[in-house]
């Protein structure tokens, strides 16, 4: 009987989703008020096991230099997830590995709005590079390219 009993909860675990077995990660994202694709891209997050709080600004600009973006590798959005930045439209596999991995900077960006990225449509053309930066001065770094 124990055994069955086992079974039957591991068969329920497997079947249950990864996104609702996994803890929600919680995020904030910062956007311009007229600003679509983050809408879309708040939504693949979620897909992807987040819990997004969107916050239309009038003042994009500044939240990503308070948060330490480099003005040239600004995104369409300003992220703020377990104590990092992820600026843009960044693929999911790549903010996961950031949470992961752990490393000492501040956050990530993938700059402008590239056709192809989660939220925006299009199909992808070229190869998108996903920066590093931290904010004590130090030029971004390539963290990912995809």
């Amino acid at each position: 009987m124990k055994l069955t009993y086992r079974l039957a909860a591991l068969a329920a675990l497997i079947a249950t989703p990864l996104p609702a077995v996994a803890a929600t990660i919680e995020a904030v994202m910062y956007k311009n008020p007229q600003c679509s694709c983050c809408e879309s891209y708040a939504a693949y997050l979620e897909q992807n096991g987040f819990k997004v709080d969107i916050k239309s600004v009038n003042n994009l600009s500044q939240i990503s230099s308070d948060a330490g973006v480099p003005a040239d590798l600004e995104g369409c959005h300003t992220l703020m997830v377990d104590g990092y930045v992820v600026d843009g439209l960044v693929p999911i596999d790549v903010v996961k590995k950031l949470l992961t991995d752990r490393p000492a900077i501040t956050g990530i960006t993938l700059a402008g709005m590239p056709t192809g990225a989660p939220g925006m449509g299009g199909e992808k053309a070229g190869t998108w590079t996903i920066y590093a930066f931290t904010k004590d001065g130090k030029a971004p770094t390539v963290y990912a390219t995809r």
